[in-house]
């Protein structure tokens, strides 16, 4: 607009992936798909406060997604397995503030906050292939045709990073970082005894982490730029390698390299990929009964060397 005051917009994908086992798998009862998503429109305004100072700002309107799916349990083999499912989409609301410092002409620190979001989600419990007795017990319950509701806190977070011009070529970067996870507030949803149902939800409590990392630019040629580095975040379930079937995730070690190209003075692209490495998580899920008396059961196994891949391509057009 002027050139102290810019203005913005970015589409985000800000979390979340599906997550799908076989529907015989051996933690069918705890869950068999679940999908978490938020996508972030972000509509910006920058302003230029002197050669040394920038402030920034953002709307965060978060579009989440949730399905979940368990099975239920139904004692008499003769009925096979039941299910329960819930499937909503909410809208959430945030602020992103950032500052951005010039030190001199090659260094600069910035420092963000990204407030939480709430998603509250809700729908019908939509039962299906329930047996006869275990109908009936819900109903005698109240929950065969109840609402669960589900809220979903996304994490406020704090990052400040570094960035540092060591020669034409070569530059520095480093973040150091906490979200709130404690607030994340995820839930199972499912039946822990079919033949004293109490509850169609089970709170999953998170703690707080951190996030640092470090990494490099080379400038290949004028219109050529290499990204590389390596980050570290610290695990956000509580008992250390022992997780959630519904979250199998937790300490990450997050390997990444990338290329962009500058097309014109308006125009950029790129292309990156990271490697992030879970190692190897527990589970181990204690049920109040067995799966023969219409319990979950216990469920209790490992994650081997778990690893995520990803890829993505950007652009940048200024006008």
């Amino acid at each position: 607009m002027s050139p102290e005051l810019k203005l913005g917009f970015a589409l985000a994908g800000n979390f979340g992936a599906p997550l799908k086992y076989d529907n015989d798998w051996a933690g069918r009862y705890y869950v068999q798909s679940t999908t978490m998503l938020g996508l972030s429109l972000l509509p910006s305004i920058a302003f230029k406060v002197n050669d040394k100072l920038s402030l920034g700002s953002s709307l965060n309107a978060m579009y989440g997604m949730y399905t979940n799916q368990v099975a239920i349990n139904n004692p008499a083999p003769i009925f096979g397995d039941g299910k329960l499912k819930l499937d909503d989409r909410t809208w959430g609301w945030g602020a992103n503030l950032g500052l951005l410092y010039e030190i001199d002409e090659g260094t600069r620190i910035g420092l963000t906050w990204n407030s939480q979001v709430d998603l509250d989600f809700e729908g019908p419990a939509k039962f299906s292939k329930l047996s006869p007795g275990v109908a009936t017990a819900l109903n005698n319950a109240g929950l065969l045709n109840s609402t669960i509701k589900v809220g979903i806190k996304v994490p406020q977070q704090v990052m400040a990073s570094v960035f540092t011009q060591l020669d034409p070529r070569w530059a520095l970067l480093g973040s150091v970082g906490w979200q709130q996870w404690s607030k994340f507030g995820a839930i199972h949803i499912g039946i822990d005894d079919t033949s004293n149902p109490v509850s169609l939800t089970t709170d999953i409590p998170f703690k707080d982490t951190w996030h640092v990392a470090t990494g490099a630019q080379y400038r290949l040629s004028d219109p050529w730029l290499l990204n590389f580095g390596v980050a570290y975040d610290s695990g956000f379930q509580p008992d250390g390698s022992t997780v959630s079937p519904l979250m199998p995730l937790n300490t990450a070690w997050r390997f990444g390299a990338g290329g962009q190209q500058q097309l014109s003075k308006t125009t950029v692209w790129g292309v990156a990929a990271e490697y992030i490495y879970g190692g190897t998580l527990k589970t181990d899920l204690q049920g109040t009964a067995p799966v023969a008396l219409g319990g979950r059961g216990n469920l209790i196994g490992s994650y081997d060397n778990t690893g995520t891949l990803v890829m993505s391509v950007y652009g940048n057009w200024k006008f």
